[in-house]
């Protein structure tokens, strides 16, 4: 909660005990309260009331209104008639506690986004790039003509001083960020202005900074069903901060909001048909489109990388690269490293595995599972058999790190930005995860990527229940 929220709240107590005073103190505690309440309104409206304020304000401004009725003396005459003036009073004063009781909960709920610090000892610079594949036509265009493109943000280790305004957090500008937010609200069947704060707020990362010198390991990150490219940003940023180039994938048409550099606006298009097998059919149609989009991105920064040119000219090795993503950017990540030998490693972020029938993978593979499951028996079973299938596949040893107190939604920037209900965020509060995650992802990539020597096992052991699998 803001400063404003807290005070306009705090502001309702000498109202309520005006309501409830004796005659001969109700007249200095509701003049108080008047002062109180008038300020606090003001002070709120000039430092930018977020949504959340204005139920308060209401809820303020009703409890005022009682306030100065009380100072009146009760009206004469008969009895029906003061009873129907008390029930105005007892019911007006509900509807204003209810105003305020609820705003300052939603307040509480949907707060301000504060991320933190990246743990790592670089500065993290960030830049948007888009590609277009010419031999590739749009999946979900009827003009032969359109061909696939891709958006995504990138994050890379800065370097030392590297100082400015920081980078929004859903946009390149206030307007991408906007239309970024409300897309997202709309795809939880919510109005646009409950996720305003998101929009406003800032990340870590300086756009356009000057990269450190060498060339640094390569993660590539697709995000979840609908998802758009910077759901993990708290993550990114944290591996960019100990020497990661991380490239975050925006799909058109999968994501709830695309804004391509021209200004266009491409809408989610993904929508379920009820029907088990052909929704089914339909997600591994989806896992195959983002797959390509990894490859297509992979190609293009390999190829600048080799080139010298491009927004990470000098700063990507090509020879070290993983490829990353949550739920089914999980499961697309683990399907693009499929038979493509210039991916070395595979992070799955409680991802259904998606590899068709026969499928290999040269690369080692962690997989963090959220304890609270997929929310069925058949789906959780579902889910290990998968998962047993993918390191079955798999030629390299992996891991498992099912993850205490954690949801599916845990895995991304989720629980700074919505309300902290467990079956969505699990248990563990706003930052916990974000540092389980990047713990375990950053022990993983620099023993697969860096050739650091790190014993697995003991490192991600405090963070979880660790299976390692052959």
């Amino acid at each position: 909660m803001t400063w404003s929220e807290i005070a306009l709240l705090g502001s309702i107590a000498p109202l309520l005990l005006a309501l409830c005073a004796p005659a001969r103190a109700r007249r200095p505690l509701v003049c108080a309260a008047l002062v109180l309440v008038a300020g606090c309104a003001v002070a709120g409206l000039v430092s930018g009331p977020r949504w959340q304020w204005y139920p308060i304000a209401v809820g303020a401004l009703v409890m005022v209104a009682l306030g100065v009725l009380r100072l009146w003396p009760s009206a004469t005459g008969p009895e029906p008639r003061g009873r129907t003036r008390n029930t105005v009073i007892v019911l007006t004063l509900l509807l204003g506690l209810v105003a305020a009781t609820g705003g300052g909960a939603m307040a509480w709920a949907i707060p301000v986004p504060v991320f933190p610090v990246p743990s790592g000892p670089h500065p993290v610079g960030a830049v948007t790039a888009q590609w277009t594949d010419p031999d590739r036509e749009e999946t979900w265009t009827d003009d032969p003509a359109d061909r696939r493109t891709v958006v995504a943000r990138i994050w890379y280790p800065a370097a030392p001083g590297a100082d400015g305004e920081r980078a929004l957090y859903l946009g390149r500008d206030a307007r991408e960020a906007d239309i970024v937010a409300e897309g997202l609200a709309a795809g939880l069947g919510m109005p646009g202005f409950v996720l305003e704060d998101a929009s406003r707020a800032r990340a870590h990362a300086v756009p356009d900074a000057p990269p450190v010198a060498g060339r640094h390991p390569l993660v590539l990150f697709s995000p979840g069903l609908g998802g758009v490219r910077t759901q993990n940003t708290v993550w990114a940023e944290g591996l960019a901060s100990h020497g990661y180039v991380v490239v975050a994938v925006d799909h058109p048409y999968d994501s709830a909001v695309v804004v391509l550099d021209d200004g266009t606006v491409v809408r989610g298009a993904l929508t379920a048909t009820g029907d088990p097998e052909e929704d089914d059919r339909l997600a591994d149609e989806w896992t195959r489109i983002r797959a390509d989009d990894l490859g297509l991105v992979l190609t293009r920064l390999v190829e600048e990388a080799n080139a010298d040119e491009g927004p990470l000219s000098g700063l990507v090795d090509p020879e070290r690269v993983a490829m990353a993503g949550h739920s089914l950017g999980g499961a697309a990540a683990l399907l693009a490293a499929a038979g493509d030998q210039r991916v070395d490693a595979v992070i799955d972020l409680d991802g259904l595995p998606r590899l068709p029938r026969g499928a290999s993978l040269s690369q080692p593979v962690l997989a963090l599972v959220a304890a609270a499951g997929t929310g069925s028996p058949e789906g959780d079973v579902r889910y290990a058999v998968a998962l047993d299938g993918v390191f079955a596949a798999s030629t390299a040893p992996g891991h498992v790190l099912s993850v205490p107190g954690t949801a599916h939604l845990s895995f991304s920037d989720s629980p700074f930005l919505i309300p902290p209900f467990p079956s969505l965020v699990g248990s563990l509060g706003r930052a916990e995860p974000a540092r389980i995650t990047e713990a375990a992802s950053l022990a993983f990539l620099d023993a697969t990527l860096k050739g650091a020597d790190v014993d697995l096992d003991a490192a991600l052991a405090p963070l979880g229940e660790v299976t390692p699998m052959p």
